[in-house]
């Protein structure tokens, strides 16, 4: 063994920056015989390891020497390089079975990233195979033969092949290799070297058909394919090609447009591409759309690498860095090779890794790194394809007779997956009136255990079914990553339905939120049940209807998993030409016709297959033929060929691009987005755009349209590329004679478009005093008799609305087979008006009754902004439908995408309608209404007026009282306060509700918001409050209970129904305890926020809680209170209903010593006087930065009508050459000034991993504008999204620009005003500091001398001196009955672990928790702020006793109640979360999904067991197993109590510089979002 090791180290590059060695020797306890960093040389590692010494000593412990390794010796302090992402090996050399378990700490170090490879004897072989990265990295040898003959006559071949490739069933080690050769003229010299080169790495390879294929293409000015992946299939024809090749010749060299060019049409299921997804969301929502599914060919659950080796001779004349990144997100490894006329940064850009870049002096050198190439090569390892499979069983009474059948379909499912916690993955679930986890997906990790806890389900049992709650569970609950799921990983997510019934309630909202969450869903109903599941399932193909339940359909879903039974092969499309026919382009007009006709002739043109439109434009748009007038291909190319030139100018492709979103990409003209059915737009445009492309781009792209731009040297090509889906996607021709040449190019890139993700649509926000109402009536031929008393109906309740363009507008639309619009929102602008058009209406006519396409186009084409819609002002967007009959098309899908528009859609119908029907369609089912028929729909007028009155004038309002000791003389003005607001609101059960909270040092409600439901009661209570009293003033605690305990819907809020949620705080005092957490947390909510504080209150605390700054108002007291009665009022009136599911703004916190700062500066004309001045101030900033590769990174952006970036953060490594080139910046010039579009620039390409960025690694993203001019375009967007995504905004402006740039900045206070540029130097004068807030005061007498000090500590602090290392330390003691003889030893280790630390308000916190069945906090974190109180508490606990011990409910009850700001966690400022546990048994429940989430939130824990505990139980319970510490008994707790604090202390000094997590909502599910 010695001799082995020996031998393989003789290999290897020793010294501290290439190959690192470290030895352990292991018996019963491992040693280490020399860590990582012990050694820099060979020879000393050599000589070491010939001097070892036999350690001796049983039992043998493999699985604790695995931990061993993983804890003591891949560690930083150990000399390990991992967190620098250098490969990290274990080679296992093991003569015996292991004493102890092998398998969780061999996971362990799998999943941190180490790849194990073993040698075992006969009795170990198949122990180390378990251990081991893959069974391939495993070799027994036989006991007697061991590192003797049996072994290979050079063990370094062995372990050379084991490195490199994989050494067993070598058929899986495939690879698609491409070299991409530099063919340009620069290069012809060594063209023959790279020919040779090229053949020697082919002769490495095994080319076959299941095994390696290989590709040339070569490169100038264009590439150019010499062959493709699939051209041969054997080495020798592959050899005669290379020997074949002939240098392409060109220039300049451009390598970007050739890496996008292999991106494009190499690695390609066409090419014969095998690859694999990287697991980024970007690259698999790329992937999924355009390479693998069927109708592409792809195999991508092969898994075959994916590698490109690129030899290039030359500096690029483009930018290589987009494509490159395309390259990586597609999982292609690149290798870059370059000679000395090559930039070595740029191949390492170029890259999958730095390290894949590899330098020569020429060509002719490339047999030196031949061997190097073909090492490195060999890494790649395949992945086995895997799944996380959820059962979701219909438990209910209905199937009680079908369960057993239904449990035993699991069973044999369950058989044919490959279960293991790296492969497939798999839970169950129960339900009937709730759903029940029978296991979750993390909870088994093989086969048996499942099958076993399968075989011994019992039926739930109960009634009704609600599968559509069920649904939901497993999207929150199971669907998770702390229940398992491994969905962030790409792993496919998939659910298996089996239901025997109708749901008693909705299943749309929640089967949809599965979906767009990715999840894939099957189906099996009953006759009672199919078209429900039918409905639920991805696809309605993937849904089974039997009779019963199946005796076997394991067949069926062994299918399912690995296709999806519809033929993706039948590739549909959706295809839309867009074809300019303006004056400009009549001559060409020809040409472009004929070029549609080919394309068309190309396509498979029938109902359910392709579909076409044409549609022409100049300053008007207009459609020739729809997506649904025609179903063949003769039909199709009969219109092409009589198209007639439309004429016409100007030119206004914007105005035709948004024509084509709203009319052609819709329902009701045969889109079938909403179907998946991928959405393509064609482009031909032969003309630069009179009018503004990039809105109505945007939303089409938004839409899920993929959008193709051909353009002409007439027209502007960077407009084509803003156009196109993806710039690779705007194509450029001479004029349109020459379209053919293109033809295969954009034929290729449409049938690389696939499944179409549709994109969530957002809800909007709803103002109180303004409606856009829409009315939609039944038309068709059965409502001729009715239409009268329809048209009477939509009069009279006309008249109850206040009919002016900045108040209600109204449209009305009829329909039978086909909708049409009477009149639209902004076509009349007077009541009047309105009226006397409804008046005259005439019955449309028609059959049949399409009430679904009408949905559909009153979505598309009256609720849009073009139509007088201000639903993006936030206006409340109501439907009214009226209909007589049965819909003959399906309403679902039209009614749910109204809804997430954010329209509340009213339904009437007849005896002769579906009731169920129009409440599915109606926002809510109490929104659908009835009538015997349309002349009784006076009956219901009042109550519709009422019902949507209602739907915007409800406020749910709570009032926040300070009843502290400081404020006993002002309540009874506060009192009276309350109450004359109280009198101003309409309090009733679906009107206004108001709920008073008290507080001091805790709060109190008084009543909530369901307690009263009249002004009368509401008035009695208020007059009735007495004070409450108490000190201190904690109203950080206050604002956290009323959103966790009074907006809430058991407590009678409505928020989730839309309605404003107001909260009013009346405060007399600073607040002793944070407020910032909750109050944020409050405003993530959707709470709108006014305080209302005295001359004793902290005016900045008040801003900071109101939901606006503008919402704080002040009074010298509260008996002032009348002075601005109305002013509250007024305000009250104005608010705005937040989209309860919009995602949370988070304001980061500056933590750590790294940055990337990005300066953008306005270089338009009218700052050249004031550039200088502008260029010195960003070279004093640099000068103060610690500019490097691993520190601060800088970018520099000038922007006037276009941004333009002057270098990027990884442009530069050094803080000289950015100062060099910062003094050498020219200013841009030209207009307008485009601030908006210069924000949203740097958010896409400055603020992103190509460009440098580390947002992804938690470092600040900074933000330094300065603007001396208002800007042209609108900011608002662009600003809130740079924000949204984290970035930190500061800004200097001028007189002309300061109040802008306070709206852009994150904080008003991050805003600073000089009169010209010319004075930013001066701006420390002492008159500056009236604009600024205290926060930027902390300066003292005046701004410094030099800006850069503000910036610099705006940079380095905010106000909290992270020095100061600060712990939020609880302790959770097992109380039960079996611990009662050792609880006088646990409170003393408490207390002395306590004498330890530094309890101060802002230094340590401490928290104690007993539990036994039930939990129970002994005191908070902010209960005691001096250690004198902690130990005295400590000394005085009383032990709880009870049984049985639940360690799970325990620790989440920390989590809950005691890890949150109103308990005085500090979480959210960056404060170490520690947890000591203290546990004397087992625990009767589960304890690791509360674990991960404890985890999850950043919380340390440390578990404490005696022998009674389960040592296992205690890891995982545990941040690291090396935190998990044993015992005998309690008594022996001072033996350990210097180790729990020396790991206590390496804990905090490791996270005292990470970022905290915040938990937040998005309304794609749970969303964790981490800020700096």
């Amino acid at each position: 063994m010695r001799d082995f090791v020996q031998r393989v180290v003789e290999t290897l590059a020793v010294d501290e920056n290439k190959d690192r060695v470290a030895l352990v020797q292991y018996s019963r306890d491992p040693a280490a015989q020399f860590y990582l960093n012990t050694f820099n040389t060979k020879d000393d590692i050599v000589n070491t390891v010939r001097g070892l010494r036999h350690k001796g000593g049983r039992p043998l412990n493999t699985g604790a020497a695995l931990q061993y390794v993983r804890d003591d010796i891949f560690t930083a302090s150990s000399g390990s390089r991992s967190l620098q992402g250098i490969p990290q090996m274990l080679i296992l050399l093991s003569g015996g079975r292991s004493n102890d378990n092998v398998d969780v700490s061999a996971s362990a170090l799998k999943e941190s990233g180490v790849l194990i490879f073993g040698i075992g004897t006969q009795n170990s072989s198949r122990e180390v195979e378990r251990i081991v990265t893959d069974p391939s990295y495993s070799q027994m040898t036989k006991e007697t033969q061991i590192f003797q003959s049996g072994f290979p006559k050079s063990n370094v071949d062995l372990f050379s092949l084991l490195f490199h490739i994989r050494l067993v069933d070598k058929s899986i080690a495939r690879k698609d290799v491409v070299f991409l050769l530099d063919g340009s003229d620069g290069t012809r010299s060594g063209f023959p070297a790279m020919r040779d080169f090229v053949q020697r790495v082919v002769e490495k390879l095994t080319v076959e058909e299941n095994r390696d294929r290989v590709s040339v293409v070569q490169y100038s000015r264009e590439p150019e394919a010499n062959f493709y992946l699939n051209t041969y299939t054997t080495k020798e024809n592959v050899v005669d090609a290379v020997t074949g090749l002939r240098h392409k010749g060109g220039r300049p060299l451009n390598t970007g447009a050739a890496l996008q060019y292999v991106r494009d049409n190499v690695f390609t299921a066409s090419s014969g591409s095998r690859r694999r997804p990287l697991n980024t969301g970007a690259a698999l929502q790329y992937v999924r759309d355009n390479v693998f599914t069927a109708s592409s060919g792809s195999r991508r659950l092969d898994g075959v690498p994916q590698l490109l080796i690129l030899l290039s001779g030359g500096r690029s004349f483009d930018n290589v860095d987009t494509p490159a990144a395309a390259l990586k997100e597609l999982g292609v490894k690149v290798f870059a090779v370059g000679t000395r006329s090559s930039d070595i940064r740029e191949l390492q850009k170029i890259s999958y890794d730095p390290s894949f870049a590899l330098s020569v002096s020429e060509f002719t050198d490339l047999p030196n790194v031949h061997q190097q190439l073909i090492s490195v090569l060999g890494t790649v390892i395949v992945r086995a394809p895997s799944r996380d499979v959820v059962f979701l069983l219909d438990g209910s009474d209905g199937t009680r007779a079908g369960f057993p059948a239904m449990r035993d379909f699991v069973q044999r499912v369950v058989e044919t997956l490959a279960v293991d916690e790296n492969k497939d993955r798999v839970a169950l679930v129960q339900y009937s009136r709730d759903p029940a986890a029978q296991f979750y997906l993390n909870t088994f990790n093989t086969k048996d255990d499942i099958v076993n806890t399968v075989r011994g389900l019992r039926h739930k049992g109960g009634r009704p079914l609600n599968t559509g709650a069920a649904l939901q569970y497993v999207r929150d609950n199971i669907f998770t990553a702390s229940s398992g799921s491994r969905s962030l990983q790409g792993i496919p997510q998939m659910l298996i339905l089996l239901s025997g019934g109708r749901s008693n309630d909705n299943v749309d909202v929640s089967a949809s939120a599965l979906k767009e969450s990715g999840v894939l869903i099957f189906g099996i109903g009953t006759q009672n049940s199919s078209r429900e599941v039918e409905r639920i399932v991805t696809d309605p193909k993937t849904q089974i209807f039997q009779s019963g339940f199946p005796k076997s359909n394991v067949d069926l879903f062994s299918l399912l998993f690995h296709i999806r039974l519809v033929d993706k092969s039948i590739a549909r499309k959706d295809v839309v030409f867009l074809l300019d026919g303006s004056d400009g382009t009549r001559s060409g007009f020809p040409a472009m016709r004929d070029f549609v006709q080919r394309v068309v002739e190309k396509l498979t043109v029938e109902e359910n297959r392709d579909r076409v439109s044409v549609v022409q434009y100049s300053r008007e748009p207009e459609a020739n033929f729809y997506l649904n007038t025609y179903t063949t291909k003769e039909n199709v190319v009969d219109a092409v060929t009589g198209l007639r030139h439309k004429g016409g100018r100007p030119l206004n492709t914007g105005a035709a691009l948004q024509y084509v979103r709203d009319n052609v990409f819709t329902a009701s003209s045969g889109s079938r987005r909403l179907d998946g059915v991928p959405q393509l737009l064609i482009l031909l445009s032969g003309g630069r755009s009179f009018d503004n492309v990039d809105t109505p781009a945007a939303a089409l792209k938004e839409l899920g349209v993929k959008v193709f731009a051909i353009g002409t040297r007439s027209s502007d090509s960077r407009e084509m590329q803003r156009i196109s889906q993806d710039p690779s996607h705007a194509m450029s021709v001479s004029d349109f004679t020459d379209l053919p040449s293109i033809q295969q190019q954009l034929l290729s890139s449409v049938e690389t478009v696939t499944d179409l993700c549709n994109l969530c649509l957002f809800s909007v926000d709803l103002e109180t005093t303004r409606k856009d109402v829409v009315f939609l009536l039944d038309g068709s031929d059965g409502t001729r008799s009715g239409f009268p008393a329809m048209r009477d109906f939509v009069q009279r309740v006309v008249e109850k609305l206040t009919v002016e363009e900045n108040r209600d507008r109204v449209s009305v639309v009829q329909y039978s087979r086909e909708p049409e619009a009477n009149f639209y929102l902004n076509t009349y602008t007077t009541k009047e008006n309105v009226v006397d058009a409804v008046t005259g209406l005439r019955h449309k006519g028609g059959r049949p009754l399409n009430t679904g396409a009408a949905l559909q186009y009153v979505r598309d084409n009256v609720f849009t902004a073009s139509s007088g819609s201000r639903r993006l002002d936030g206006v409340p967007q109501l439907l009214i439908l009226l209909s007589g009959g049965r819909s003959f098309d399906n309403v679902d899908t039209p009614a749910a995408a109204l809804k997430e528009l954010g329209v509340k859609v009213f339904a009437i119908g007849t005896r002769s309608s579906d009731s169920r029907e129009m409440q599915r369609i109606s926002q809510d089912p109490s929104h659908a209404m009835s009538v015997s028929d349309f002349t009784d729909l006076p009956s219901i007028q009042q109550q519709l007026v009422r019902t949507f009155d209602l739907e915007t004038t409800r406020k749910d309002v709570v009032f926040l009282l300070d009843g502290s000791d400081g404020t006993r003389s002002g309540f009874p003005a506060m009192r009276d306060f309350v109450q004359r607001v109280v009198e101003k609101l309409t309090v009733e059960e679906n009107r206004d509700r108001v709920s008073v909270v008290q507080y001091s040092r805790e709060p109190e409600a008084n009543f909530y918001l369901n307690t009263y439901t009249t002004k009368e009661n509401v008035v009695d209570a208020v007059t009735g409050l007495r004070h409450k009293g108490g000190r201190p003033l904690n109203t950080g605690a206050a604002l956290q209970y009323v959103r966790d305990n009074v907006f809430t819907a058991s407590s009678g809020s409505r928020r989730l129904d839309g309605v404003p949620q107001l909260l009013i705080l009346l405060s007399g005092g600073r607040s002793f305890d944070n407020v910032d957490t909750p109050a944020a947390a409050l405003k993530e909510l959707g709470v709108k926020v006014f305080a209302v504080g005295t001359r004793s209150s902290d005016i900045r605390e008040l801003q900071k809680i109101s939901y606006d700054p503008s919402f704080a108002l002040s009074v010298s007291e509260f008996t002032d209170l009348p002075n601005f009665h109305q002013q509250l009022i007024s305000v009250l009136g104005t608010v705005i209903v937040p989209d309860p599911t919009m995602k949370p703004t988070v304001k980061p916190t500056i933590i750590g010593k790294k940055k990337d700062v990005v300066f953008l500066l306005d270089g338009s004309d009218g700052t050249r006087a004031g550039f200088p001045a502008m260029r010195d101030f960003v070279q004093r900033v640099v000068e103060t930065l610690a500019v490097d590769e691993n520190k601060d990174r800088v970018a520099l952006v000038q922007y006037s009508r276009d941004p333009a970036a002057q270098f990027y953060l990884n442009t530069f490594n050094t803080k000289d050459d950015i100062v060099n080139t910062v003094r050498g910046l020219r200013h841009k010039g030209g207009r307008p000034l485009n601030t908006g579009a210069a924000l949203q620039y740097v958010r896409d390409n400055i603020f992103t991993a190509s460009s440098g960025s580390r947002s992804l690694q938690g470092i600040p993203q900074m933000l330094i504008l300065l603007s001396g001019g208002r800007s042209n375009d609108n900011v608002d967007v662009s600003a809130s999204a740079l924000k949204e995504s984290g970035v930190l905004i500061f800004g200097i402006g001028t007189q002309n620009s300061s109040r802008e740039v306070e709206r852009i900045v994150t904080d008003p206070s991050y805003s600073q005003s000089v009169s010209e540029f010319t004075d930013i130097a001066r701006v420390q004068e002492p008159d500056a500091l009236s604009r600024m807030t205290k926060e930027t005061q902390i300066f003292q007498s005046g701004f410094p001398k030099s800006n850069v000090d503000l910036f610099s500590l705006l940079f380095h602090i905010r106000l909290v001196d992270k020095s100061i290392a600060r712990k939020d330390v609880v302790f959770l003691l097992d109380g039960s009955d079996g611990t009662r003889s050792g609880f006088p030893a646990m409170r003393d280790f408490v207390q002395r672990v306590v004498e330890k630390l530094t309890v101060e308000e802002n230094r340590d916190r401490v928290s104690v928790v007993q539990y036994s069945r039930e939990p129970e906090a002994n005191f908070y974190l902010n209960t005691y702020t001096t250690k004198e109180n902690v130990v005295d508490a400590v000394t005085g606990l009383r032990h709880k006793g009870g049984r049985p011990l639940n360690t799970g409910a325990a620790l989440q009850y920390v989590r809950d109640n005691v890890f949150t700001a109103s308990s005085g966690s500090r979480r959210l400022d960056g404060v170490p979360q520690l947890l000591i546990l203290l546990s004397g048994g087992r625990s009767f429940d589960n304890v690791e999904t509360p674990a991960a989430a404890l985890k999850e939130l950043g919380v340390k824990v440390f578990a404490i067991g005696t022998r009674s505990s389960d040592s296992r139980e205690m890891q995982r319970i545990s941040q690291d197993p090396s935190h998990a510490m044993s015992v005998s008994d309690f008594t022996d707790l001072p033996s350990i109590q210097q180790q729990l604090l020396s790991s206590v202390e390496t804990v905090v000094v490791g996270v005292t510089t990470e970022t905290p997590t915040v938990l937040g909502k998005s309304h794609c599910g749970d969303l964790r979002v981490q800020t700096c």
